[in-house]
């Protein structure tokens, strides 16, 4: 890929990057009887931080090596583009101080600037429909772990997961919302990134 490319990608790495290390530090102000180690597994339990942790990967690795799959970059925005979106319509909370600048930077910068980056950048020629049904792949793996791990331990990071809270069958309908959610934006992504290969 051309310097452009790498540099902007390994900008937009080293915010995820920065934005995941000051959230942990924030949180273990906050919960000074945690270890780094209990802190990361408090907060590895939720969605936005690892799909930022996959964030950060995606783009460091990019701004280093200058190799991209139009796969992987177009999973990466999906998935980064959804966080930001089921935040603002579902989840927003408000926050103060360096707890806003660190959830505006995962839900709001980061969706935005992955947005940006996979329209200036990335390849899209290759792209399929069933692309659009591989990148269910990650959310359909988080709910498994996550649903696996509030059976063990009791907590949900979310409450369209918290079958203690809503039972089984609305986590179903939400589960299945979702999916769908995800699978039209994919679509709608393949679709664009097609489209936008041929102009």
């Amino acid at each position: 890929m051309r310097p452009p490319a790498r540099f902007s990608a390994l900008l937009i790495g080293l915010l995820a990057c920065i934005t995941l290390v000051v959230h942990v530090r924030l949180g273990l102000a906050r919960r000074p009887e945690l270890t780094l180690i209990e802190e990361l597994w408090r907060t590895g339990r939720y969605f936005t931080i690892l799909t930022v942790a996959i964030l950060a990967a995606h783009f460091t690795w990019i701004g280093l090596r200058g190799r991209l799959h139009a796969a992987a970059a177009g999973a990466v925005t999906l998935w980064i583009a959804i966080v930001g979106g089921v935040y603002h319509a579902l989840l927003w909370r408000p926050l103060e101080g360096a707890r806003l600048i660190v959830d505006h930077s995962m839900h709001t910068a980061l969706p935005l600037l992955a947005a940006l980056w996979w329209l200036t950048f990335a390849p899209k020629a290759a792209l399929r429909p069933a692309h659009a049904l591989w990148w269910l792949a990650w959310p359909g793996l988080y709910v498994v772990y996550v649903l696996a791990r509030g059976a063990v331990d009791g907590r949900h990071p979310y409450f369209f997961v918290d079958p203690p809270r809503i039972g089984w069958p609305m986590v179903g309908l939400w589960i299945g919302a979702l999916a769908a959610i995800f699978t039209l934006a994919g679509l709608a992504l393949v679709a664009l990134g097609r489209r936008l290969s041929r102009t």
